[in-house]
């Protein structure tokens, strides 16, 4: 179970369609089932979009939109893409679908491999006329996978998901060094445990002062709804 926000969203999934009033902003957390080490489980790109996602204030939190593009940890088991081309139809269709009756649309995105496909989503739906944005579970100078920073939050989130016992280094070379083989190879080409950065230190601690950020920063980018050329709200 996730620690309980300031104040608990209306969940779209929860009642009947009376409960739903025009002119809302839905938010959508977007995440991926995929391989975040031996440690941590497949869904934490999802647990982490939905944590921000639900604290994101004067909004109506919809079911997370759970599988996206990672066909760079297919060399792992337990992993499931359904690719950038599925993924792009499914936020177009939701958006169209949504608009009809939500003023606004908002997916929180959990995993940097959906980026491009949001991009490109968003783009369409604001060209037809819908206000549709994104927003990224951004952490400023975080590892990129798997590492202390998305350890740390699920530490506090989900702990009793974390297997710490099994938490191992991995490659901790940046991520612009890594892109070249991992464009070509996959992420087991860089990381044979599946983790970018090094998990050992993290703490549910940690995790909580990186959420309370990210949620600080995610409010502030809902409240002034400025998206920028690529959708996103800065």
């Amino acid at each position: 179970m996730l620690p309980p926000s300031a104040s608990e969203p209306l969940r779209l999934g929860i009642g009947g369609w009376t409960r739903v009033h025009d002119a809302q902003t839905v938010v959508v957390p977007v995440g991926s089932f995929e391989q975040h080490g031996p440690h941590l489980p497949l869904d934490t790109d999802t647990r982490i979009a939905e944590a921000l996602a639900m604290r994101l204030p004067g909004t109506v939190l919809a079911p997370a939109i759970a599988y996206g593009a990672s066909g760079e940890h297919e060399g792992f088991p337990g992993t499931v893409s359904i690719g950038s081309d599925a993924l792009h139809a499914v936020l177009v269709e939701y958006g169209r679908s949504a608009c009809r009756w939500a003023e606004r649309v908002l997916f929180v995105n959990g995993h940097g491999g959906n980026v491009s496909t949001l991009i490109s989503a968003v783009g369409l739906l604001r060209y037809e006329g819908r206000d549709v944005a994104w927003l990224p579970c951004a952490v400023p100078g975080a590892d990129a996978h798997a590492g202390r920073t998305e350890t740390s939050l699920l530490l506090y989130l989900s702990p009793d998901v974390v297997d710490m016992s099994r938490a191992e280094v991995g490659n901790t070379d940046t991520i612009d060094s890594l892109l070249p083989r991992l464009r070509a190879g996959g992420t087991k080409a860089v990381s044979p445990n599946g983790i970018l950065g090094d998990p050992r230190l993290s703490s549910g601690d940690e995790g909580e002062v990186v959420l309370q950020d990210m949620c600080a920063r995610g409010s502030a980018a809902v409240s002034r709804w400025a998206p920028s050329d690529s959708g996103m709200l800065t």
